[in-house]
């Protein structure tokens, strides 16, 4: 009986519960090799802290970290097949379902009203965004959430299956120095590079433009890799998934006409580029 209640997770544990089962793994394997916790740290060059806090559950692994360990502890697999999931709870929790829709859409449409869209913000433009969040966020949750971010812009360039994107920015999203000249310059030339894939569209819906239906929020559409097109809304970290047909099919003819109302590719990179300029 005490060994059970031991095993007991609090109410107030907020420990993400595949970090918990994670490190219960890492643990398993690292004792049935006869090694401690800081030989672990030393063999795969982390820091016994580290170590000790992936096994815990209080941190999660990353990529590199889960590699090292699987060779270290011939682990078959089975650490790698956890870390798509791993990764997902660092995200907010009211994103995570949406994240693992994202993760396997062929095809991703956004219209963003007011910032730089997640998938191609820098480090440097992503974390001034999240410190900035209220309720305060604990500094190793603004990492966390940083890291979750910027490992989702894996889907950029992701080759099975390939991914179409199209981004939709409104021009005073340009202009609003978030995180300062320095880290806005660095974002807006990022965004000229983002745009420049070959998989992906940047088109920006200029100011002169008085008065549109996308002004009623931002909105992203997606069609899964069973050609099913769904649409996601999102505000003030309430979220909400659009499957009905009618409704997602209103959605796409909106953002349809949003496009025709935006600058083209050529046009968009041209402004983005002088905006970057005057900075």
């Amino acid at each position: 009986m005490g060994n059970s209640r031991q095993a007991k997770r609090a109410p107030d544990d907020d420990r993400p519960g595949i970090w918990v089962g994670y490190g219960k793994l890492v643990k398993l394997f690292r004792e049935r090799a006869g090694i401690t916790q800081q030989q672990l740290a030393d063999t795969i060059g982390y820091s016994y802290e580290q170590v000790a806090s992936v096994e815990q559950g209080r941190r999660p692994a990353k990529s590199a970290f889960t590699e090292a360990v699987e060779r270290e502890l011939e682990a078959g697999g089975t650490l790698q097949a956890l870390q798509d999931d791993v990764d997902v709870a660092r995200l907010p929790a009211f994103f995570q379902d949406f994240a693992l829709i994202e993760a396997e859409a062929v095809s991703r449409s956004a219209y963003d009203p007011l910032l730089i869209p997640g998938l191609l913000q820098t480090e440097s433009y992503a974390r001034t965004l999240l410190a900035a969040h209220f309720p305060p966020l604990a500094n190793e949750v603004v990492d966390e959430r940083v890291a979750a971010r910027l490992a989702r812009q894996d889907l950029l360039t992701r080759k099975q299956p390939p991914l179409m994107l199209a981004f939709i920015i409104e021009e005073p999203a340009l202009h609003r120095a978030v995180g300062g000249p320095v880290v806005m310059a660095e974002q807006l030339r990022h965004l000229l590079q983002c745009g420049g894939l070959r998989n992906v569209g940047v088109q920006v819906m200029p100011t002169s433009r008085s008065a549109h239906s996308g002004l009623n929020g931002p909105m992203v559409l997606l069609e899964t890799v069973e050609r099913q097109p769904l649409v996601y809304l999102e505000s003030q970290d309430v979220m909400t998934v659009v499957s009905d047909r009618i409704e997602v099919s209103e959605f796409w003819a909106r953002y349809g006409m949003l496009r025709s109302q935006a600058l083209d590719g050529e046009e968009s990179a041209r402004l983005i580029e002088r905006v970057a300029g005057e900075i």
